[in-house]
C-alpha cells in the first residue's frame, strides 16, 4: 500500500462560516485573559480574582456602574468617529488631536457665553466643537484625496501639533489667573452640561454619544451615503467603477468623523472638568481605533465595545485599590485586546484545509 502523508495548510478565503465573527470578541477576551495572566501572576496576583475585580465586582454597585457610563462616553464618541472612516476606507488615527481641538472650542465659548441661557449656550458648545474637530481633520482629508497623502501619518502628526498648541494655551494666555495652574478658567455654569442622575457624574455627554450611535447605525444600514461608504471601503476601484464619488465621499467621511472626535472634547469640557486642561484626554482617540476594531465597525459592536472599555477602566482601579496590582495594568489589558482581536479577524480569512 502506498503510504500517503496528510499535511494541513492555511488557504485564504473570501467567505469565512457565518459563526466565526460572533466568536471573535469571545476569543479575543479568552487570549486577552491568557496573555496578561503572567502579568498578574508577575505582580503576586491570583488571575481569577484579579478579572474578578475587573469584570465583575464593578457591576456590584450603583455608583460603579454609573462611573462606567461616564467613561464608556468619551469612548462611544470617538469609537463612533473612527467607525465612519474606518467604514470609508479613511484610516483616521488623529481622533486624538481632533478630540482636543472640540475642547477647545467648548472652553473658549464657554468662557464668553456668560448671562447666555442654558438652552442656547450649550448648543452654541456642541456646534462649535463639532466644527472645531471638522476643521482640524479637514487638513489630512484634502491631502489624502487631492494629492493621495497616506492620512495614517498625517492624522497622527496632527495629534502631535494639537498637543503643542493645547501646551501654549495653558501655558500662555489660558493659564488660570486665580490659581496659577496650566489651566484655562472655568465655563460659565450656563454652558455646563445637566446631570442625568442626581449626586452623579453622569451627564448630557452620554446623551449625546447615545444619539452619535444610533446616528452611525442610520448612517450606514439606511441611507445611500452609508452605502456609498461601504462601497467604498470594500474597495475603491469597484467603487468608482460603478459611478461612486470616491474622493467626496471619503472627504464627507473623514470631516463627519473629526466633528463627532470633536464631540467628545465638549463632553469632557462640559461635563465633566469645566475646563481645558493637558490631561483632558487618557488617549480615548487612539482607544477609539480598539473599539472601531473590535466593534467590527457597526454601532452595536462599537457600543458594547466601549462599554467593556469603560469597564476595565473602572475595573482597574478596584484592582489596584483591593489587590495592589498596578493601576496600568487596565490600559496593557486594552492593548492586548487589541493585538488578539486584529490577530483573530485575520485569522478568519482562513481555512485551515487538508492536502
Amino acid at each position: 500500500m502506498e503510504n500517503t502523508k496528510k499535511r494541513f495548510r492555511f488557504v485564504k478565503t473570501n467567505n469565512p462560516p457565518f459563526w466565526v465573527k460572533p466568536l471573535i470578541p469571545v476569543l479575543a477576551l479568552i487570549g486577552t485573559f491568557i496573555i496578561t495572566s503572567g502579568l498578574i501572576l508577575w505582580a503576586k496576583a491570583n488571575p481569577f480574582d484579579t478579572y474578578f475585580q475587573f469584570l465583575i465586582a464593578p457591576l456590584s454597585n450603583r455608583v460603579s456602574i454609573l462611573e462606567i457610563l461616564v467613561k464608556s462616553t468619551p469612548l462611544i464618541l470617538c469609537g463612533v468617529a473612527v467607525t465612519f472612516a474606518f467604514s470609508a476606507s479613511y484610516y483616521n488615527i488623529g481622533a486624538e488631536g481632533q478630540l482636543y481641538a472640540g475642547a477647545i472650542a467648548a472652553a473658549g465659548l464657554g468662557q464668553i457665553l456668560f448671562d447666555v441661557p442654558a438652552s442656547i449656550a450649550i448648543p452654541i458648545m456642541i456646534i462649535g466643537g463639532f466644527i472645531a474637530g471638522m476643521a482640524w481633520a479637514l487638513i489630512p482629508a484634502l491631502l489624502k484625496v487631492k494629492l493621495a497623502v497616506d492620512e495614517v501619518v498625517t492624522t497622527l502628526l496632527m495629534n502631535s501639533i494639537m498637543a503643542y498648541i493645547v501646551s501654549a494655551l495653558l501655558n500662555g494666555p489660558w493659564r488660570d489667573p486665580v490659581s496659577g495652574w496650566p489651566q484655562s478658567a472655568e465655563i460659565s455654569p450656563t454652558a455646563m452640561f445637566f446631570r442625568i442622575v442626581p449626586r452623579s457624574r453622569l451627564n448630557l455627554g452620554f446623551i449625546i454619544a447615545v444619539v452619535s450611535l444610533i446616528i452611525l447605525w442610520v448612517v450606514l444600514s439606511r441611507t445611500s451615503f452609508g452605502l456609498r461608504m461601504r462601497a467604498v471601503g470594500l474597495g475603491k476601484p469597484a467603487a468608482n467603477f460603478a459611478g461612486i464619488d470616491v474622493s467626496n465621499t471619503i472627504l464627507k467621511a473623514a470631516l463627519i468623523s473629526g466633528g463627532i472626535a470633536g464631540l467628545a472634547g465638549v463632553a469632557e469640557v462640559a461635563g465633566i472638568q469645566f475646563h481645558l486642561i493637558g490631561e483632558l484626554s487618557s488617549d480615548y482617540g487612539y482607544t477609539g481605533v480598539i473599539i472601531a476594531t473590535l466593534g467590527s465597525l457597526n454601532a452595536f459592536g462599537v457600543g458594547l465595545a466601549s462599554l467593556f472599555f469603560g469597564l476595565v477602566d473602572q475595573g482597574a482601579q478596584t484592582v489596584s485599590r483591593t489587590l495592589g496590582v498596578p493601576v496600568y495594568l487596565g490600559e496593557v489589558t486594552q492593548s492586548a485586546m487589541l493585538l488578539v482581536t486584529l490577530g483573530m479577524l485575520l485569522l478568519q480569512r482562513y481555512r485551515i484545509r487538508r492536502m
